[in-house]
């Protein structure tokens, strides 16, 4: 990744940008002019600390939740894999029992 287009900002800069947004009554884009980055950057940034409030729109998960989400996917992915080596494992063990 980190191409030099791409800025990496830190936790508080993003803080203090979503703070500025909420108390300056300036919109997203004019706050983003202002601070010299992308509005879209801004908006997902604004929207992921709306939704960790609980203030997303309905459906919209917080981080934890999206972290949560996340390990839980992997969680099954490497249980439907030692299912699989199992499945074989038995098929193999029952063969050997045939002979």
């Amino acid at each position: 990744m980190g191409s030099k287009y791409t800025k990496r900002y830190t936790e508080e800069f993003k803080r203090d940008a979503i703070a500025l947004v909420d108390s300056s009554g300036k919109t997203v884009t004019a706050v983003a002019r202002e601070l010299g980055i992308s509005s879209e950057s801004l908006r997902g940034w604004y929207r992921r600390a709306k939704a960790d409030r609980g203030e997303g729109g309905s459906g919209e998960l917080t981080s934890a939740e999206h972290e949560e989400l996340k390990r839980l996917r992997k969680e099954v992915r490497e249980q439907q894999q030692t299912i699989e080596i199992l499945k074989k494992a038995t098929a193999f063990f029952v063969k050997e029992n045939d002979r």
